[in-house]
């Protein structure tokens, strides 16, 4: 079987690390992104499209699986939006919504047809480790706690068909923009994140990618629902960001 991942985000980042594991691994990817990114590869497939947009996304996922045939969905994509609870704004919430639970909703639904007809597939979400709480991230740790109540619920419905549904919850992960865009790079508060973590060090994209790898292979079917928090020790301790 000649698998297909549909990796959103898929242009930098983490997600850009999550394409070159599957393609190295050996499967078509399509990276759904604003933007192309940097990577050019024979399997890798890029279409951009704003996940903001529920509509854009809705047609972006039709027109893919118009053309592929997607066995695998990794939902990477993903926004902060940090405000302590005084100033958190309903545009803020209603677009990580969108974001984090309406753009994986419209992604699976598009794909689900080829996957039953296959009697194959694999989901992975990408939450966070602040879905268990994390200040100033009252709009980020809800959606990304709600991502782990559609897995499990998709686990449950998905199982019988041969569709497996897990979770990725990564800790802090260095060296991306959204990270720096909140914790400076080199600076005295990320040298005194690192130090809280149980590991004493900052995650990175390939630890991330690593378990994605795991969730999507295809031996690993008597695994759903779960979630795998790659957070370096930080979701049984404390952690200072």
């Amino acid at each position: 079987m000649t698998h297909t991942a549909l990796v959103t985000g898929g242009a930098a980042g983490i997600g850009a690390e999550i394409c070159r594991h599957l393609l190295a691994a050996g499967y078509e990817v399509i990276s759904l992104d604003r933007a192309a990114g940097e990577a050019a590869h024979p399997r890798l497939h890029h279409v951009a499209v704003d996940l903001l947009d529920a509509e854009a996304t809705r047609q972006a996922a039709d027109e893919i699986a118009d053309r592929f045939g997607v066995s695998h969905i990794v939902h990477n994509a993903g926004a902060i939006r940090p405000a302590p609870l005084p100033a958190v704004q309903q545009d803020d919430l209603h677009a990580l919504t969108q974001l984090h639970l309406g753009a994986p909703l419209l992604l699976v639904q598009a794909a689900l047809p080829a996957m039953r007809g296959a009697g194959f597939g694999r989901i992975v979400l990408i939450s966070s480790r602040a879905a268990l709480g994390a200040e100033t991230r009252s709009a980020y740790g809800a959606t990304k706690a709600g991502i782990i109540g559609l897995a499990r619920t998709w686990a449950l419905e998905l199982a019988a068909d041969g569709i497996t549904v897990n979770v990725v919850s990564p800790g802090p992960i260095g060296g991306t923009a959204m990270f720096h865009a909140i914790v400076p790079a080199g600076s005295e508060r990320e040298a005194k994140l690192a130090a809280s973590i149980p590991v004493r060090r900052l995650g990175r994209s390939e630890d991330v990618a690593r378990a994605v790898l795991f969730f999507a292979d295809a031996a690993n079917g008597f695994i759903t629902g779960q979630t795998l928090f790659v957070c370096g020790g930080s979701s049984i301790g404390g952690v200072t960001i």
